[in-house]
């Protein structure tokens, strides 16, 4: 699966989300886009958004965008405290659906 990693979360937990080609948005040069455009572009080369964006459901109409999204919620986003939340990651990347968003939580 073709996975894009939003700026909030470190470019570090690229590397711990195995099994799928993972991307950073610094990576792509869309670093500083808005929640639109980069979801928009994110569409046509990307299955998934993660990201620790909270705002991003509220902002956007999830249901009419050809990506999903999961939403990784810790109390920071620093790479300790989120890879604990790669195991429960990976198993929802194994059925998301285009359009929904899914949250990790501790």
């Amino acid at each position: 699966m073709r996975i894009l990693l939003d700026e909030s979360p470190p470019r570090k937990l690229a590397l711990e989300i195995t099994g799928h080609e993972v991307q950073t948005v610094q990576k792509q040069g869309w670093a500083g886009l808005k929640n639109g455009e980069l979801l928009r572009r994110a569409g046509a080369s990307f299955e998934v958004l993660v990201t620790g964006e909270r705002n991003l459901e509220f902002q956007q109409n999830l249901a009419k965008v050809s990506i999903a999204v999961v939403l990784l919620v810790a109390k920071n986003n620093r790479i300790e405290t989120l890879r604990s939340l790669v195991p429960k990651l990976l198993t929802v990347l194994a059925s998301i659906q285009p359009g929904q968003l899914v949250r990790v939580n501790a």
